[in-house]
């Protein structure tokens, strides 16, 4: 069902939004914008659907008349074909959205069971979101990396900036499971490891307030297997959150730098609490859904010996675990975003 009240009511807003740029007023430019930018798609999507439905009330006026009647007889069927696919795609555009999709995001990886051999994978994990952010055109900054002997991830902490970063990358966050043969295992044994991912949206300092004295801030030399992030003068940051327990530390050459990075990340840190404490309260007496960010939840397998990957949420298997690695992902997001949009809509509808 079409509620014709509430897209009077967007196609109205948006009229105005519009109106209002144009008039070249600078208050809240910003905001406005962002809003304006929100709703264009969907005033679209309406304004085509109302197109589709004049065409069909033109070509049944035009069945009164006789030199008419036959081209409107051919037409009808064609235009009322195409109402479902309208419907469906309108009702898709009028799903609340989530105000941190267009957000950049803070990528966490971090080595689970299998010792040597999960670092490894987490290295893997990380190179294959590296790959995918430069096939999308974002921008791929690591912050923090800490390297196993073997040339594997303790952890990894990354920030991604670009046009609807969160949205793309929120479905990553879970435990990640590989199964295949270790270079360290010499026997050719099949091993299982995993990883874990956690993708935050970006806090901005307006979102998070983070008075003074709730923050312990330490400088120190930073340490590791090697690496580009290693140095030899106390410039590493280390920031503690005094009422989560929350400590963040960042390494790059600037004092000055790693301060403001590692504030970034506790902000996103506190923000993403928030979220799932809000997340958690609306859905209490459901469970939650895809891309939640159950970060304890096994999501995905990755089987090297038979080339496959499985999506554990969707029971999608894909036989292309090669180029998947390589950060051909498109397939797979699209198929979790599918399906929570269709769990939203069934909601709407339920």
């Amino acid at each position: 069902m079409v509620p014709f009240d509430k897209l009077a009511q967007i196609t109205q807003r948006f009229q105005f939004l519009e109106a209002k740029l144009a008039s070249g007023a600078m208050q809240d430019f910003a905001r406005i914008s962002r809003e304006y930018a929100e709703l264009k798609p969907v005033a679209e999507q309406i304004d085509a659907y109302r197109q589709l439905l004049d065409d069909i009330a033109e070509a049944e006026a035009m069945l009164a008349d006789p030199e008419m009647k036959a081209l409107a007889e051919e037409e009808l069927p064609a235009l009322k074909a195409r109402i479902p696919a309208l419907e469906q795609a309108l009702q898709l555009a009028l799903l609340p959205k989530d105000a941190a999709d267009a957000r950049p995001a803070i990528i966490e990886i971090r080595p689970g069971t299998g010792g040597d051999e999960a670092a490894l994978f987490a290295g893997d994990l990380l190179r294959m979101y590296q790959r995918y952010a430069e096939a999308k055109g974002w921008r791929f900054d690591v912050i923090e990396e800490t390297q196993s002997e073997l040339g594997g991830i303790k952890e990894v902490i990354a920030n991604v900036q670009g046009e609807g970063v969160f949205a793309r990358l929120k479905y990553e966050s879970g435990v990640h499971r590989v199964q295949r043969v270790p270079a360290t295992e010499s026997g050719g044994r099949i091993h299982t490891s995993a990883a874990t991912v956690a993708v935050l949206p970006e806090a901005e300092e307006v979102d998070i307030d983070i008075p003074a004295g709730d923050i312990r801030i330490d400088t120190m030399r930073a340490s590791g297997a090697g690496g580009q992030h290693v140095n030899t003068t106390d410039s590493a940051v280390r920031i503690t959150h005094i009422p989560s327990g929350i400590v963040v530390t960042s390494s790059e050459k600037s004092q000055h730098q790693n301060r403001a990075l590692a504030m970034q990340v506790l902000r996103t840190r506190l923000y993403d609490l928030e979220r799932q404490r809000a997340a958690d309260e609306r859905a209490a007496d459901r469970k939650a859904q895809v891309g939640s960010g159950d970060r304890s939840e096994r999501i995905r397998t990755y089987n090297f010996p038979q080339g496959r990957m499985t999506d554990h949420r969707i029971n999608l298997t894909l036989y292309k675990l090669d180029q998947v690695m390589q950060g051909d992902l498109d397939e797979v997001i699209d198929a979790l975003t599918a399906d929570d949009q269709a769990r939203k809509l069934a909601e709407m509808e339920g």
